[in-house]
């Protein structure tokens, strides 16, 4: 966001975002969070509507930011194929974007419990390889910017 040129308000709502992006997986049985190996079909379900249930959350409280919106549309992708609600890019906020991305770089390159990490190599080539279809090209460019050209790395 800040790559992007955004305001520092704007920013702080994308950090609280970010913070608060899977609080709806607080309604999914943690046998479901941690299991090792593949997901049923009802149990993805389950996974998939955290945003959903994060946006049930968060919708009545206010914020100077759209979180509810944000942490709603954080799993949508710009060509329609995402969840829950299976928008396109035009109708997602940028906000959205960027958390969306984030969330696919840091899950790849960390560890879950049904995979070992795949390292931000591979988390920086499924975003470039998928931006402008899955991923908005802005904000790809900008990731990358920061990853590559300003060696930014995670903290461990």
């Amino acid at each position: 966001a800040k790559e992007m040129g955004f305001s520092k308000d704007k920013i702080m709502g994308i950090r609280m975002a970010g913070v608060l992006h899977d609080i709806g997986k607080i309604a999914i049985p943690a046998e479901i969070l941690s299991k090792p190996g593949r997901l049923s079909k009802t149990e993805f379900e389950l996974i998939k509507n955290h945003s959903q249930v994060g946006y049930d959350i968060l919708k009545s409280i206010q914020f100077p930011w759209p979180l509810s919106q944000i942490v709603l549309q954080h799993h949508e992708r710009m060509d329609g194929s995402g969840y829950p609600n299976g928008l396109l890019g035009k109708e997602m906020l940028i906000e959205s974007s960027i958390l969306g991305i984030a969330d696919v770089v840091e899950a790849m390159a960390s560890h879950r419990p049904y995979r070992a990490a795949l390292g931000i190599d591979k988390a920086l080539e499924e975003i470039s390889i998928n931006k402008g279809k899955f991923y908005d090209v802005e904000v790809v460019n900008a990731c990358l910017k920061v990853f590559k050209d300003k060696k930014f790395k995670f903290k461990v």
